[in-house]
């Protein structure tokens, strides 16, 4: 070192003497001192230049240069000495300025999603870790040079699949670092949802919120309630397509028939129309004809539904061809069923964190079978989605039926699609009717004055019980069936059997616990034949047991008890009535006369009965017999309104015993054999995947608990009386099940007094799970 020279390590400070100079630094001696650098301040008298050709000073460090001082090669040092130094200076104003960008920047690659293709879309950042989120969008959005509305735009983290959502985060708090890849694009995309009626509308969503809340928000622009019923399923891939030239020709009416609602509140993230949601307005929809009424039309005034788009979801038209229906996927087995399930996203998630992509085509359909709150003043559209899903899984034998449930079914589309056809031929203006309010200040007027009294206290205090001569039938494998009279009791949830009517005052041969079995209708109306068949949940499976009635009559009070004591419900319930009521309509259907004019009935001629059955019933009649057959169905149903058919629709469909079973294929725990799962809204059941019987139930209601190992994909549930159970799922993510669970118990806590609405964080703890 020079003499007359400070210097100092660098990355140290340089306290000054009293003479205004930098202190002197110790020189340093000793082996492998020598390739260190210092910062060197110049000599007084030089006139702000370090020796003669020396560069300029930079101004952050006025005065200094970094000078290297390296060993020559091939000289060594002796006696500790370095011998043989060169010096290397490198100019410091060439460098960045550490109080600009700061000791630890670093540049941040963004791309931004832009539809103008002139305007720059790569942009370099520079950015440090306590770099919050919003800054860095308007770092960004301020070197864009085109000038618009960036408030829907967001930043989307490509490698980690995720939304950068909480502005107010840092970067180093996001994980984001260099080697990141962000994307800056717009929230609310758009979507082709094809609807349960197989129309197709075009949308745009949000595809950064969960899909709970893209569902709700897609639900409030096409109008329908309950919007948690409801979910996203990808399309199957697996179905086959069976020739490809009519595929190609089937594709040509859907895109014509695509329904355009880009334009909607909620796509903008705005809230829907309120009008659907009140309790207290006039009725959106004719309670009658399901029709808008025109008089609330206005409401729609910020909604790009029409009166005409409105028609198209509240209204079944033209039904599918029997060509086109026999081109569509029909399930023949339990595995086949189970593929239908498996696409269904996440409700904790987002679209863009599933790779749904823009443009991509999803379903919309009812995942949870509890419809509740079916209101025909407000839910039109929900009606006919629910009504048009249940056609197409009879259609399409999603669902299985006896042959004169198919024809009850039949009669029932025609009626629909008649009074369709009719309704949209004319104008159903009509005065608005009495306000709710009003109409419940009016109930309560009259039972203030002594209206009608109610024996509410009856029912609480006597639970009513059934006793009745029935037949019982036990089956047994190596003989026949065992039919026996005794004389049975039904009382709370257990129905016990004694020798006589004399004899019931003792013990009773068998007493049987219903809580928790699997109740099925085994009826033919025509051969007079009215049983029940009871799946009774015991140690090593099911006990099967059959219950044979005299009568309508009494099947339906029966049944109607033995429906609500699986559920855990006496028949003091006040949905036992109801139920009675709706079991004898639904027999009254079945059971028609024929009329010797059915024949003949010109209608017939273009009915096409191949659009109202499923192909295993075209292939199995003449095109004649099915339509006489459907014509002598429909004479008892042909005075329906056009909701109160749907709606018998509906029941009809509820009332079959494989309702609201979905299915999963699954190993249970220690089995060498995979099985059947069917979740339904209050139960599971293990069924043989081999001949679809049923192994064992086990109901939601006894459920402890239930959890799900993410890293074996294993989901194990505790009943009561140490009842427990472990299974893998081999057709579908466990996150389905687990969800399926989650979910009808989350529906299962509604009640109307919630003013519709839904406690979100309730249901994401219950589907959500820790993954």
């Amino acid at each position: 070192m020079r003499a007359g020279e400070d210097s100092a390590p660098l990355g140290f400070s340089l306290p000054t003497c009293r003479h205004g100079g930098a202190r002197r630094a110790g020189r340093m001696k000793g082996k492998g001192r020598e390739g260190l650098g210092r910062l060197v301040f110049p000599r007084r008298g030089t006139g702000g230049r370090a020796g003669p050709g020396a560069p300029p000073l930079p101004p952050c460090l006025p005065g200094a240069r970094w000078r290297r001082r390296e060993q020559e090669p091939g000289r060594e040092a002796r006696d500790g000495a370095a011998v043989g130094e060169r010096e290397t200076y490198i100019d410091l104003s060439k460098m960045i300025s550490s109080s600009e960008y700061g000791s630890h920047s670093w540049e941040l690659f963004v791309t931004v999603d832009h539809e103008c293709e002139k305007t720059q879309k790569e942009f370099l950042l520079r950015v440090t870790g306590d770099l919050h989120i919003g800054g860095v969008m308007l770092k960004l959005v301020e070197q864009i040079e085109t000038q618009q509305d960036w408030s829907d735009y967001a930043l989307w983290w490509e490698q980690k699949k995720c939304w950068l959502l909480k502005t107010h985060w840092t970067l180093d708090k996001c994980g984001v670092q260099a080697d990141a890849k962000l994307l800056f694009t717009t929230q609310h995309k758009i979507l082709r949802l094809r609807l349960p009626n197989m129309k197709t509308v075009r949308l745009k969503v949000s595809f950064s919120s969960v899909v709970f809340k893209a569902v709700s928000d897609i639900c409030k622009t096409l109008n329908i309630r309950r919007s948690e019923e409801l979910s996203l399923l990808k399309p199957s891939e697996d179905a086959p397509k069976k020739k490809k030239k009519k595929d190609k020709n089937s594709k040509e009416p859907v895109t014509e028939d695509i329904l355009n609602l880009c334009n909607s509140p909620a796509s903008s993230g705005l809230p829907g129309s309120p009008g659907l949601y009140s309790k207290t307005m006039t009725p959106t929809y004719d309670p009658i004809s399901g029709t808008p009424a025109s008089s609330t039309m206005t409401w729609f005034s910020d909604s790009p539904l029409t009166e005409q788009n409105c028609s198209t979801l509240a209204f079944s038209h033209a039904n599918c061809s029997p060509e086109a229906l026999a081109e569509m996927y029909q399930p023949r087995t339990l595995a086949d069923k189970a593929k239908l399930n498996a696409g269904w996203l996440d409700s904790s998630r987002s679209l863009m964190e599933q790779g749904i992509l823009e443009d991509d085509q999803l379903l919309l359909r009812f995942k949870y079978y509890t419809f509740f709150d079916l209101n025909p003043k407000y839910d039109a559209v929900r009606i006919n989605q629910i009504y048009e899903q249940a056609r197409w899984a009879i259609l399409l034998e999603e669902i299985d039926c006896t042959e004169e449930e198919m024809l009850i079914f039949a009669a029932l589309q025609y009626h629909v699609s008649k009074l369709s056809l009719s309704s949209e031929a004319h104008d159903f203006t009509h005065e608005s009717e009495v306000d709710e309010v009003e109409a419940a200040l009016s109930n309560l007027e009259v039972t203030l004055e002594g209206g009608n009294a109610s024996n509410v206290l009856e029912d609480i205090t006597d639970i009513p019980k059934l006793a009745d001569n029935l037949r019982l039938v036990r089956p047994r494998k190596l003989s026949l069936k065992a039919i026996k009279p005794y004389w049975f009791v039904f009382k709370d949830t257990s129905v016990s059997y004694f020798k006589n009517q004399e004899s019931a005052q003792g013990e009773p041969i068998e007493k049987l616990n219903l809580k928790g079995c699997e109740v099925l209708p085994d009826v033919n109306v025509a051969a007079k034949k009215f049983g029940i068949k009871l799946l009774i949940p015991v140690a090593d499976g099911m006990n099967e047991v059959y219950l044979r009635c005299e009568n309508e009559n009494q099947y339906a009070r029966w049944m109607a008890a033995c429906v609500l004591a699986s559920k855990g419900k006496t028949m003091a319930d006040s949905s036992y009535h109801p139920e009675v009521q709706k079991i004898l309509s639904f027999l009254k259907m079945k059971n028609w006369t024929m009329s010797p004019h059915a024949v003949s009935d010109p209608e017939s001629i273009n009915m096409k009965p191949e659009c109202f059955v499923s192909l295993r019933y075209t292939k199995k009649y003449k095109s004649k017999q099915l339509a006489a057959r459907i014509l002598e169905a429909h004479q008892n149903v042909s005075q329906m309104p056009l909701v109160e058919a749907k709606l018998r629709f509906i029941q009809a469909w509820q009332s079959l015993p494989e309702f609201g079973l979905s299915y999963y294929i699954v190993r249970f725990k220690g089995s060498k054999k995979d099985d059947v799962l069917g979740v339904s809204y209050n139960r599971l059941i293990r069924i043989d995947i081999a001949t679809g019987d049923p192994i064992t139930t086990w109901r939601f209601s006894n459920m402890k608990q239930w959890n799900v190992n993410w890293e074996i994909r294993q989901v194990a549930i505790e009943f009561d009386q140490n009842v427990s159970i472990a299974f893998t799922c081999l057709s579908a993510d466990c996150k389905i099940i687990h969800e399926y669970i989650g979910g009808y118990i989350f529906l299962s806590t509604r009640s109307k007094d919630q003013n519709e609405t839904l406690d979100e964080d309730l249901f994401h703890k219950l589907t959500g799970g820790q993954e």
